[in-house]
This record gives C-alpha cells, structure tokens and sequence, in this order.
C-alpha cells in the first residue's frame, strides 16, 4: 500500500509539472526488456503468471531515481504506442508495476491477445531510448 502511495503522488505530481522539467531519463546502451514467461504464441489459461526479464539496468520502485534503473510497465493488446514524453497512463491496457515487481498473475478474457513491456524511471516516463519489448501474442483458453 505504502509503494502504491508514493507511486500515486509521484504521477500525480510529474502531471504537473511543466513539460520542459519531464525530461525523459537516459538508458543503458545494452539494456533489454523482455518476457520469461510466457513465450509468444504459448497457450495460457484465462489466469496466468507472467514473468519480466531485464538485461542491462536495475529495477528500482516509482519514485527512486536511481541511474540505469526503472520499473516495468505491461501493455495488454495496445496497437499504437503512447507519447513517451510523458508519464505513462495507468489503465486497462496499462499496468504499472512501480514497487519494482517482476511478476504478476494476469487475468485475461479467452482469445488471441498481446502483450507487450515497457520500462519506465521514477516518474514513469519511458527512458530516453525506450526500453521496449518485442510484442508477443498469447491464446488464452
């Protein structure tokens, strides 16, 4: 609860801070994002664990800004990129994981879905240089 706060607060407040001061965070030349589980096209039941790999940078909670680190954010059957300038929206498609999670169990209705993941630093913006997954695509039954 305590990391949801903080992580509340500090999207709260880079949404209003003026543009010019959300300058995006460098990244790592050799960072990499991407899924340990599961695999692109794999088969999953309608509540499945999904698992975050990172090469190349550290995970570090919302709100931390520590260099070369961010949190993972995963982007469920998103087609078109949002703008990277600016924090991250958290919604449906969305999910933040800014205490620093490398986990989840995801529920999805049965159907052909992608996902997608996009590290972000403290105030969840994507770093300068996006750290971005390939997208992959799951069957849920």
């Amino acid at each position: 609860m305590k990391h949801a706060l903080i992580s509340s607060l500090w999207l709260v407040t880079a949404l209003f801070l003026p543009s010019s001061l959300l300058a995006a965070t460098p990244s790592a030349a050799d960072a990499e994002v991407f899924f340990i589980q599961p695999k692109d096209g794999e088969t999953v039941p309608e509540t499945f664990k999904v698992v975050f790999g990172l090469k190349g940078m550290d995970i570090a909670p919302a709100g931390d800004n520590q260099p070369n680190s961010g949190h993972h954010h995963l982007l469920i059957d998103v087609d078109s990129l949002v703008d990277f300038s600016l924090p991250l929206p958290a919604n449906d498609n969305v999910k933040h994981f800014g205490g620093g999670q490398t986990e989840t169990m995801l529920t999805l209705p049965k159907g052909k879905h992608t996902l997608q993941l996009l590290l972000a630093d403290y105030l969840h913006i994507p770093h300068d240089t996006p750290v971005i997954s390939q997208k992959i695509t799951i069957n849920v039954q």
